[in-house]
């Protein structure tokens, strides 16, 4: 069953799946309206599951479920994949494209392949207050806190010299 993602507690687990490029307007429409489609009929062993979606910045889907209220099964969450893969096949998008780091830049998204990022940061293209997006969160509350961070405060920090962290 759907429920507005803001309800959800902050131990609800998420997902969150990268584009390899910005949703045209078109596409956050037909996202949006299967996901809530998905999100309202979600279920785990026949038991509907409490869910939410939100789809951020034209670049990210943010799936999330209060495993409170039901956990989410292995087939579930294979579902929910399967959802994604759909959407990537109807729209040209790959939301399992692991290589693309992203970071917002004059508040918009932007993408940096892992072999340039230290290039780019020598360019002067980021530094330690850049945000960069952490998809590797697990629950709401951390996705509130640390999705978005300081490229110092993340793993990015390799790239910085000791004087810029």
């Amino acid at each position: 069953m759907f429920v507005p993602f803001k309800t959800l507690p902050d131990s609800a687990r998420v997902w969150i799946y990268q584009s390899n490029r910005a949703f045209k307007p078109e596409e956050v429409n037909a996202i949006s309206m299967a996901l809530h489609a998905f999100t309202n009929s979600w279920a785990a062993h026949n038991q509907p599951l409490k869910a939410s979606f939100q789809v951020l910045h034209n670049y990210f889907i943010v799936l999330a479920v209060d495993e409170a209220h039901h956990e989410a099964s292995g087939c579930s969450i294979d579902s929910s994949v399967h959802v994604i893969r759909q959407l990537g096949l109807q729209t040209g998008i790959d939301f399992f494209e692991r290589t693309n780091v992203p970071l917002l830049l004059d508040e918009k998204v932007h993408l940096i392949k892992l072999p340039e990022l230290k290039q780019a940061h020598e360019n002067g293209v980021w530094n330690s207050r850049t945000t960069v997006f952490d998809n590797t969160v697990l629950t709401k509350g951390d996705f509130d806190k640390r999705w978005k961070s300081p490229a110092g405060e993340t793993w990015l920090k390799r790239y910085l010299s000791k004087a810029a962290v």
